[in-house]
């Protein structure tokens, strides 16, 4: 796009800032600061302010039911042959969720390379490898692996995978994507530079995972080949089930285009956010967002009613995300300290909130989907977070599962 044109366009819309020092800049800079500008969704130019008080307004929220652990039992053979089918004629793609770094951990490194061993070797990247595996071995079939890194650790995550030789799994299957970024601004709504030849960005959230996989020309190959659903899960549970034919099995044979793995909560106040029904269809409510009455509402069976917890481990049929992707996710806006530079050229480090962040988030994509099947697990087999370096949901929890389960580490 020529550059007077640019600059018109922000112009228009409030944001002339962002070209305060272009002047200044050699060639390959401009051409980096207008390459990152065109990269911005047009949304981002167009705020005035930002309410930081403002909270999306939700929906009437009930209980929803859920295929339990017995249900699953009673239909096991049933879901197992689907899923199988459905795995062994390619039509299940997995998507894993890696932008995030080590840095509650104490790991300058992306999370995942962080080693959860103790006797010997065993990084969080390995735990999931070997999880996918396991299917891989039970049917036979290869399944595409799509890793979804950010602008900050994706060198270093696809450096990795190579060191080690991919933990075993076929490189053909292994598919590397970034996530897309979203401008920092300021409270007036004006975007920040964090250097005169680059826009301050943060990774989108995890809701921008489809968006990106497609602008990296992977779902396309991933659709050629014959993929119609992706599992979609993050990088930090270590004992998840990858690609579970039970899971695909199941979701398949309700009719739902999506499907949620859930566990029951320890707790009424566990952190962790619930599958509800919200206007009466399927959503996810976070655990800041249920009243203390609904946090401890039981059942007539005793049970509590928000008692289904995600552990984000998604199936979504391909043909439902490209429907809701023709509708923006809602925006989540995160007050921050922002690092940037002034009209003088100067950096500046705020001690305090200075600016919003924003991110789009994976669960409203559960809301926006047709339909959902919550699908209970057994939290001790599929859920051991590592998130914190110590306490609840901390390595130290997790290596307690992993003897748990056998394994190793």
């Amino acid at each position: 796009m020529n550059i007077d044109v640019i600059r018109k366009r922000l112009e228009m819309c409030g944001q002339q800032q962002v070209l305060r020092f272009y002047d200044e800049l050699e060639q390959n800079e401009k051409n980096a600061l207008v390459e990152q500008i065109e990269s911005i969704d047009d949304a981002f130019w167009h705020f005035d302010s930002f309410d930081q008080d403002a909270v999306q307004a939700r929906g009437k929220i009930e209980p929803i039911k859920a295929v339990s652990i017995r249900d699953i039992a009673d239909k096991s053979e049933e879901y197992m042959n689907i899923g199988v089918d459905a795995l062994k004629n390619g039509k299940i793609a997995a998507v894993l969720l890696a932008g995030g770094q080590g840095t509650r951990l104490g790991f300058d490194k992306p999370k995942g390379m962080f080693n959860i061993g103790v006797n010997k070797e065993l990084y969080i990247f390995e735990c999931l490898i070997n999880n996918l595996m396991k299917v891989v071995n039970q049917t036979g079939s290869w399944i595409p692996l799509c890793i979804m890194t950010s602008e900050k650790n994706n060198a270093d995550t696809v450096n990795f995978f190579k060191e080690k030789n991919y933990f075993g799994y076929n490189s053909e299957y292994v598919h590397f994507f970034i996530q897309e970024m979203a401008p920092s601004v300021d409270y007036n709504g004006k975007i920040l530079l964090e250097s005169k030849s680059r826009i301050s960005t943060s990774p989108k959230g995890n809701g921008g995972w489809f968006a990106s996989l497609k602008r990296a020309n992977i779902l396309d190959k991933l659709v050629a080949q014959g993929v119609e659903w992706l599992n979609v899960f993050s990088v930090d549970n270590v004992l998840q089930k990858i690609a579970d034919p039970m899971f695909i099995g199941a979701v398949i044979q309700s009719g739902c285009k999506s499907g949620s793995k859930v566990v029951a909560k320890q707790d009424p106040h566990e952190r962790v956010g619930a599958m509800c029904l919200e206007d009466g269809k399927p959503s996810i409510v976070e655990y800041f967002e249920l009243t203390e009455e609904m946090a401890v509402q039981r059942l007539e069976n005793g049970e509590l009613a928000y008692k289904y917890g995600v552990i984000l481990n998604y199936l979504f049929n391909i043909n439902e995300l490209e429907t809701i992707s023709k509708t923006a996710l809602p925006l989540h806006i995160v007050e921050k300290k922002i690092p940037y530079i002034n009209e003088n050229g100067v950096l500046q480090n705020p001690d305090k909130p200075n600016g919003y962040k924003f991110e789009t988030l994976i669960l409203d994509m559960i809301h926006m989907s047709e339909s959902c099947l919550p699908y209970e697990v057994e939290r001790n087999k599929e859920f051991a977070p590592v998130k914190n370096a110590e306490g609840a949901d901390s390595v130290e929890t997790a290596r307690a599962l992993l003897k748990e389960n056998n394994i190793e580490f």
